[in-house]
């Protein structure tokens, strides 16, 4: 039934040679974990961008039922985790997942720095490659906020006196952030309009950089 589907799709839209061109090329042996034990660390890239679209997928089923406002924000977090069928889960898959994609990024970016698989002519895909790291800490500070409890908001105003922080930027990086001069429902609006709608739109974008460049340069070779 779904080959069935596929061949009737494919014969319309010519989806094969498509992905073929994207997906169906060889990899190359030392980043091959079935050839070297140590091909290992060539994917942590992989699984970066795997959590990625965990996060993305489990996002979207908790703004279903997540209300952006400083007066139900806190009790729909509340119902998502203790009545919504499998909330609690989801929750945690989205709340652990901020993290580990972090540490992934972060190990990912380690074995790009160690085997200098950022130098010429793979200067611009590291400069994107950085830029989503920042993105990626922007979802993990505007995602934090969102539960719109005592934790979330003591910890968003130390970030906020962070951000002003910043030489002559500083007091209009926090403006925008929060809106005001106090945190309150200005900011909680801001923060998830920035965690569901610019954030995503710039990882996206960055990352289908970062993907045709790859595709064009190829992976780095051996040390």
């Amino acid at each position: 039934m779904l080959k069935k589907t596929y061949d009737w799709i494919d014969e319309r839209l010519g989806v094969t040679p498509i992905w073929r061109d994207i997906a169906d090329h060889d990899v190359p042996a030392h980043v091959n974990p079935a050839n070297k034990m140590s091909a290992f660390v060539y994917c942590f890239g992989g699984l970066t961008f795997l959590i990625i679209v965990t996060q993305i997928l489990s996002g979207m089923f908790l703004a279903m039922y997540y209300v952006p406002d400083i007066v139900n924000a806190y009790r729909s977090v509340q119902y998502i985790t203790d009545e919504v069928l499998l909330g609690n889960i989801v929750r945690g898959m989205h709340f652990w997942g901020a993290s580990l994609v972090i540490i992934m990024m972060f190990l990912h970016m380690l074995r790009v720095f160690f085997t200098g698989s950022y130098k010429a002519p793979r200067e611009l895909n590291w400069v994107v490659g950085v830029l989503i790291f920042f993105v990626v800490i922007g979802f993990g500070f505007t995602g934090y906020l969102l539960p719109w409890d005592q934790k979330a908001y003591w910890a968003t105003a130390v970030g906020a006196q962070i951000a002003e922080t910043v030489p002559f930027l500083g007091p209009y990086i926090k403006t925008l952030l929060i809106g005001g001069d106090i945190l309150g429902a200005l900011t909680l609006t801001r923060f998830f309009a920035i965690h569901v709608f610019f954030l995503p739109a710039a990882l996206l974008g960055l990352l289908g950089l970062h993907f045709i460049m790859i595709r064009k340069q190829g992976i780095a070779g051996p040390l």
